[in-house]
């Protein structure tokens, strides 16, 4: 998985980052917080999940499915930004 390595660090901070909204939703839940709260931590988090999948999407469309050098014009490589911006948009 050569796309998620060159994109390593900042997916890790991705995941750290939602590492912490869990174990604040863990903290919620263990001290009986009122269930909207809960549920607006666990909304924030899903979509800091959703962020991380479409990151790894994108890098894997660009990296295994168009030519890096390929020119801008290449119809293969409009097709993927097309993808790339549909993924974003339904999951982010």
């Amino acid at each position: 998985m050569s796309h998620v390595a060159k994109e390593k660090t900042k997916l890790l901070n991705r995941l750290r980052r939602l590492r912490g909204q869990i174990e604040a939703i863990e903290r919620a839940v263990d001290s009986d917080e009122e269930c909207a709260r809960i549920l607006q931590q666990a909304t924030s988090c899903r979509g800091a999940l959703d962020g991380f999948i479409a990151e790894v999407i994108e890098d894997h469309i660009r990296e295994h499915m168009v030519d890096p050098s390929s020119d801008a014009a290449d119809p293969r490589r409009q097709a993927a930004e097309e993808l790339v911006d549909i993924v974003h948009a339904y999951l982010t």
